[in-house]
């Protein structure tokens, strides 16, 4: 071994201990006839004094050396002068002095500073990620990814569920989004799929007995990336025979009811998780996927003002809309320009417009108050509780516009007013969403989730009249304002499951050539049984308090789906090409061969 110690790992008792060290050099200073060389492994940081007075070689060498270095060091612990401690560093009270220094490799110039957490441009550290990864933040957050990872396969094993590998070569199905495909050279003309998720392979190893399943899964969409999206991503794949939707979310919350604070002791998470229906999801926050943080929720004003000669609320209930609003507490002083960004953001979600008014000590202000009376000002306020110094915003306009406008408000207001605990991990189930939506572009019914999943008994019935009507046994995790995870109690039937893909549209022989093998592994006695599928990517995204989960991830893509650091997607040599059988359609260039 080059090293006795990791340099992270040194404290007082090691005083007067002999070591070996190996790292990175984080940071060099020279005094002249001493260099101070702070060191650097993935433990932490510890301070190193080289001194011409007592090792004239060792000092030689490490006045050689520069930032990223790679040395060894071997010296003895010693304590440092009290107006010396480092109160920052674990390693804060000690030093060691070192007796050689050996250069292991020299290092280029960085692009950009690794002992400083300063901002760097993005795309430069995705070129240089294997720099960008050596940074304090960054070893923070894979370091948390792992403890999480672990304590989940801890939790899951003394429950009596096995880890099972699927495959990572499968069949093309659609479940949502594009799939990635993977021409075989040994079968012209045909492709493997890279897996959106193990959705059938979990299915059918329940149907195999194996009765509690986990993964810790990696799947691939093509599809468009957001902050927290990646076209590989990795979930926790789970699943459970013999089971109603209360026995997976007993399961799942007790999982994190145990996690959070054992990798983030820093954070509280609430117990027990609240369940809401997506219909009561919607109508309180305007979101299935709702910060439960904080209040803020969105009062409904449409009874309230249905009598209103303001145009603005007499047209929209005449068309069928709703007006509805949020309380943002002493905003009242808000200027025209901030009314104005808040105007924007509601029509970026569709709005035609947003009714502001500022409750103030001497009276309601705001342009739309010229055309309210005093009596529905009032009334205004007694719905929605706003007093002295408080800003109503109101929205009209349909029901899902104006939820989603207020959604986005309510979140504005969140970070604007500090009104999320940031150590605080709020949990809850959103339960009961609608089996079916309506794909107008396409003329037909598409899955709200995936087509395996089971409808609420009590809808069944209407399925075939009434897709509309249905609701499914699916159940979201959400967390913080994001979706943590997706889930459902799974059909078991045969007939169910033809029933669901009648609706969806498949004709039988299209339903047998995409799920036959489904079809006939239900048809030789499956269990009933339900999952979840956690994202482990956006969970350590939200407990590392980061707002991409490329901070969490090694090595991610650009939003453009690009790995900047080694170029990929790249394009196919010739040879390859005709190896797979493929000729391209596009004049796109090729690699030599």
């Amino acid at each position: 071994m080059f090293k006795s110690h990791s340099c992270g790992s040194l404290r007082a008792e090691h005083i007067g201990m002999g070591v070996t060290l190996a790292g990175w050099v984080h940071l060099r200073r020279d005094f002249g006839g001493v260099i101070f060389i702070v060191l650097r492994d993935r433990e932490g940081l510890v301070q190193v004094v080289v001194s011409a007075d007592t090792a004239p070689e060792a000092q030689r060498v490490a006045a050689e050396v520069r930032s990223e270095y790679v040395i060894q060091v071997e010296g003895s612990v010693r304590r440092r002068p009290d107006d010396q401690v480092n109160t920052e560093w674990p390693t804060g009270e000690v030093e060691v002095v070192a007796e050689a220094v050996r250069i292991l490799n020299v290092a280029k110039t960085p692009p950009f500073y690794i002992y400083e957490e300063t901002q760097v441009d993005e795309a430069l550290r995705l070129r240089y990620r294997y720099l960008d990864l050596r940074r304090t933040r960054m070893q923070r957050n894979l370091v948390l990814r792992h403890h999480i990872v672990r304590t989940i396969r801890d939790y899951l094993n003394a429950r009596g569920f096995l880890e099972i590998e699927t495959p990572a070569l499968f069949k093309s199905t659609p479940e949502g989004a594009r799939d990635y495909l993977v021409p075989s050279r040994i079968h012209p003309g045909r492709f493997y799929a890279l897996p959106q998720s193990p959705q059938q392979l979990k299915q059918l190893l329940m149907v195999a007995g194996f009765e509690r399943y986990y993964q810790i899964a990696r799947c691939f969409r093509d599809e468009d990336l957001r902050g927290d999206r990646q076209p590989e991503f990795t979930q926790l794949d789970l699943e459970m025979s013999f089971v109603h939707r209360d026995d997976v979310l007993d399961v799942v919350e007790g999982l994190f009811t145990e996690l959070v604070p054992a990798v983030t002791p820093h954070k509280r998470v609430i117990t027990p998780f609240p369940r809401l229906s997506h219909a009561e999801a919607l109508d309180r926050y305007g979101t299935d996927k709702p910060d439960l943080r904080f209040g803020m929720t969105l009062v409904d004003l449409s009874e309230t003002l249905s009598a209103s000669e303001f145009r603005v609320f007499s047209g929209t209930l005449a068309a069928g809309g709703r007006i509805r609003g949020i309380v943002a507490p002493g905003c009242a002083g808000y200027t025209r320009r901030e009314i104005d960004e808040l105007t924007e953001i509601a029509r970026r979600e569709g709005a035609q417009g947003l009714v502001t008014l500022a409750f103030a000590e001497d009276g309601v202000k705001g342009p739309a108050v010229k055309f309210l009376t005093e009596t529905e000002t009032g009334a205004i306020a007694e719905a929605t509780g706003a007093g002295a110094g408080d800003l109503v915003c109101i929205v009209a306009a349909p029901t899902a516009v104006a939820g989603a406008a207020l959604s986005a408000l309510r979140v504005t207001f969140r970070d604007r007013l500090g009104l999320a605990d940031p150590d605080l991990v709020a949990m809850g189930w959103i339960v009961d969403f609608p089996m079916f939506e309506w794909n107008a572009e396409e003329e037909r019914w598409d899955a709200a989730h995936h087509p395996f999943t089971m409808p609420r008994p009590a809808t069944y019935e209407a399925m075939m009249e009434a897709p509309k009507a249905v609701l499914s046994d699916a159940y979201d995790l959400v967390c913080n304002g994001y979706e943590l995870a997706s889930g459902s109690i799974r059909v078991h039937d045969p007939q169910i499951q033809s029933d669901i893909f009648r609706v969806l549209g498949y004709d039988p022989e299209d339903a047998r050539a995409r799920f036959g093998h489904m079809m006939e592994a239900f048809s030789y006695g499956a269990p009933p049984h339900g999952g979840i599928a956690p994202g482990i990517d956006r969970l350590a995204m939200i407990l590392a308090d980061e707002q991409s989960i490329r901070e969490v991830i090694a090595f991610p893509k650009t939003t453009q789906a690009t790995d900047l650091m080694a170029g990929a997607p790249s394009p196919a040599t010739e040879r390859q090409l005709r190896e797979l059988h493929i000729r391209l359609a596009e004049d796109v260039p090729a690699d030599g061969e």
